[in-house]
C-alpha cells in the first residue's frame, strides 16, 4: 500500500514524539549536558527546525558531514503535547499565495510561532521520494515553550549515523536499514490534519 503524500512518521510513544536537529560542538554539548537547549550558545530568536524523520535529517545534514555546524546529530524527545501544539499554531510556508495584499499576510505570518513544510522524504541513498516528510519551524514564544517545556531527554547519535552512512556506502543495505529508527505513521485528529493538509 503506497505511503500517503503528506503523513508524518515518526518514532514516538504514549507520551513523546521523536525529532532530530543537527548542531556544532558547542551547541550539541551544551545540550547534552543541560538536557535542554540554553543561550547561549542558542540562540532563543532564530528560527529553529525540528525534524521528526531521520532520512530527512541526514540529507540536510549530509550524514553530518555537510559543514561543522551540523557535525552532531541530535535526537531529541519531545511531549505530544507540545508537538501538537506547534502544529495548531501553525502556517503552512506555502500559504503566502493565498494572501493577495501582502501586509494581511505578513500580520497573519508574525502572529504565527510555527511554520509547516512538506519537502520530499528520501531513501537510504538520501535520493527524494513521492511521498513527503514534515518540516517544522518555531520561532518567538515556540522556541521557548520547546526549550523549556517540552523536551523530555536530548541523545547524542552522531555515530550510529555514521555508523548507517558506512553500510550504506559500503552497499551493506539490509544492514543499514535494520539501523534506523522504525518511523510509523503518528495518527493526527482531522482538525490538525485539515490544518497542515496532511493526507
Amino acid at each position: 500500500m503506497p505511503i500517503p503524500i503528506r503523513q508524518i512518521r515518526a518514532l514516538y510513544t504514549e507520551k513523546t514524539i521523536r525529532i532530530y536537529q543537527a548542531y556544532n560542538d558547542t551547541i550539541a554539548d551544551s545540550a547534552l549536558e543541560t538536557g535542554t537547549f540554553a543561550s547561549p550558545p542558542f540562540k532563543m530568536e532564530r528560527m529553529t527546525w525540528i525534524k521528526p524523520s531521520f532520512l530527512w535529517m541526514m540529507y540536510r545534514s549530509g550524514w553530518g558531514e555537510k559543514d561543522s555546524g551540523q557535525k552532531r546529530i541530535l535526537a531529541i524527545d519531545i511531549s505530544k503535547e507540545g508537538f501538537e501544539w506547534a502544529l495548531e499554531h501553525s502556517l503552512l510556508s506555502h500559504q503566502a499565495k493565498n494572501y493577495a495584499n501582502k501586509e494581511d499576510w505578513l500580520k497573519i505570518k508574525n502572529a504565527t510561532p510555527v511554520r509547516i513544510q512538506w519537502d520530499p522524504e528520501r531513501d537510504l541513498y538520501l535520493k527524494p521520494l513521492e511521498h513527503r516528510a514534515i518540516q517544522i519551524g518555531l520561532t518567538n514564544e515556540a522556541v521557548g515553550l520547546y526549550a523549556n517545556e517540552w523536551i523530555q531527554s536530548i541523545t547524542d547519535i552522531t555515530k550510529l549515523t555514521s555508523q548507517i552512512h558506512a553500510l550504506v556506502e559500503n552497499a551493506q543495505l539490509l544492514e543499514a536499514k535494520s539501523l534506523l529508527p522504525k518511523e510509523t505513521e503518528y495518527f493526527l485528529n482531522v482538525k490538525l490534519k485539515d490544518k497542515i493538509e496532511a493526507d
